[in-house]
C-alpha cells in the first residue's frame, strides 16, 4: 500500500500554513517556483507588511499573560503563548524576547526553537535563524518543518545552494513525498537544483 503524500504544513498544530513568500528565481537556480516558510499554527504577513491591530481579545490576553509573567517569571507556557501572539500580530521583536525567555526556562522543544527561527528570519538575522533551527533538529532530527525551513533560509538569505541542497535531500529521506506550500513535490525542486549548481560549476562553454 504506498505511503500517503506528505505536504509541509507546519508542526505541532498544522492547520495553517505560511509566511515571507520567496520567489527563487530571484536567485537564478529554480524558475517559477514559489517558496514558505512554515509556521506552526497561525497564519504570519508577508515581509514588509505592517503590524496588524491587535483585536480586543488580543490585548486583553497579552495583558493577561504579562501579568501572569510578572507574577511568576517562570511560567513557561505565557511567555510561549505571548510569543505566539506577537508572531500572529507581526512583531517579530517582541516574539523573539518571549520565545528565548520561554526557551530560557524548557529548552527541549523544537517547536518553539522552529518559531524562534523563522522570528529571527523576519528580523533580518537569517544566521541566527540558522542557530534556531539546528538547535531544533538536534532535538528532533525528524522535525521536518525545521528542516525546510533552513534550506529556505540557506538558498535564499545566505545563498548557500548546496547547504539548502543538503537540508532537502535530508528531508526527502525521512518524508520522500514531501511537497512545497505551492503543490511542487520537493524531489522535483531538488533535481532542478541540483542540475543548476553542475550548470553553474560548470561555467559557460567556449
Amino acid at each position: 500500500m504506498p505511503k500517503p503524500e506528505t505536504v509541509l504544513k507546519g508542526y505541532v498544530k498544522t492547520e495553517n500554513v505560511i509566511l515571507l513568500l520567496v520567489v527563487a528565481l530571484a536567485l537564478g537556480f529554480i524558475g517559477g517556483v514559489i517558496f514558505s516558510v512554515y509556521r506552526t499554527s497561525r497564519t504570519a504577513l508577508p515581509e514588509g507588511s505592517s503590524a496588524p491591530q491587535m483585536t480586543s481579545q488580543q490585548k486583553e490576553t497579552v495583558e493577561n499573560l504579562i501579568a501572569r509573567t510578572q507574577k511568576n517569571p517562570q511560567d513557561v507556557a505565557a511567555w510561549t503563548q505571548l510569543g505566539h501572539i506577537y508572531f500572529d500580530t507581526n512583531q517579530p521583536a517582541l516574539a523573539i524576547d518571549a520565545y528565548e525567555r520561554s526557551l530560557q526556562l524548557d529548552a527541549d522543544r523544537p517547536d518553539v526553537w522552529t518559531d524562534l527561527g523563522v522570528m529571527y528570519r523576519r528580523v533580518g538575522n537569517p544566521q541566527k535563524a540558522i542557530e534556531c533551527f539546528d538547535r531544533a533538529l538536534a532535538q528532533n532530527p525528524n522535525h521536518e518543518v525545521a528542516q525546510y525551513n533552513k534550506g529556505i533560509v540557506l538558498m535564499h538569505d545566505l545563498k548557500d545552494a548546496a547547504g539548502a541542497l543538503s537540508a532537502w535531500e535530508k528531508l526527502v529521506i525521512i518524508h520522500p513525498d514531501a511537497k512545497t506550500p505551492a503543490g511542487e513535490p520537493l524531489r522535483n525542486i531538488i533535481e532542478q537544483l541540483k542540475q543548476n549548481i553542475q550548470t553553474q560549476q560548470k561555467g559557460p562553454r567556449n
